[in-house]
């Protein structure tokens, strides 16, 4: 039984990271979309156009939005090292629990900020109709991929914090024979 929590464990905790790009990823396709729309739309002045065809309002809210995501990613990449370290049976345990119950306030915040929609909320700040018309429906749930990394690495962090403890208690329980004997041949 205990060797299929081990490999969901390890999953679980690698599901954050690739979340966290995976939203990336979706923002960056509806920012080019709304960058499409933003272009063609009869209202749009004319701004200046990027390298990359991406407008100012466009580079502006791909720019936060992989600031998110790269936040999102850290957290992650840290709570994938701190499960690993748990799955171990060595001392330090609390220590790591109490860093990864710090690292919640970091994921929070990423993910109330991909909530808010940074895409959106920029082009309405300067007013770009066009933009905003332009976004995707599904972009504005995008937020909930960092909400499920979140989610999917406390479960593997249990997963593992469990792995660890019965890893140090069948260390403990070889160790206890050897002992006994060594103290009753003394």
């Amino acid at each position: 039984m205990a060797r299929i929590g081990r490999p969901a464990g390890l999953v679980l905790l690698a599901l954050g990271p690739v979340l966290a790009a995976a939203y990336a990823g979706a923002g960056h396709l509806g920012v080019r979309a709304a960058v499409r729309a933003q272009i063609a739309d009869p209202k749009w002045e004319g701004g200046t156009i990027d390298d990359s065809g991406m407008t100012s309002t466009g580079t502006d809210a791909w720019q936060m939005i992989l600031l998110t995501a790269l936040l999102a990613g850290l957290v992650a990449l840290a709570y994938l090292v701190i499960g690993l370290l748990l799955r171990r049976p060595r001392r330090g345990r609390t220590a790591l629990l109490v860093v990864s119950g710090v690292l919640v306030l970091p994921y929070t915040l990423a993910f109330a900020v991909a909530l808010i929609n940074p895409a959106r909320a920029l082009a309405g700040l300067t007013g770009q109709s066009g933009f905003v018309a332009g976004l995707p429906g599904w972009q504005s749930y995008a937020a909930y991929l960092i909400l499920l990394g979140g989610l999917a690495q406390s479960a593997g962090m249990v997963m593992a914090a469990a792995d660890g403890r019965r890893a140090a208690a069948a260390k403990k329980s070889q160790e206890s024979p050897q002992s006994s004997a060594a103290q009753a041949g003394s």
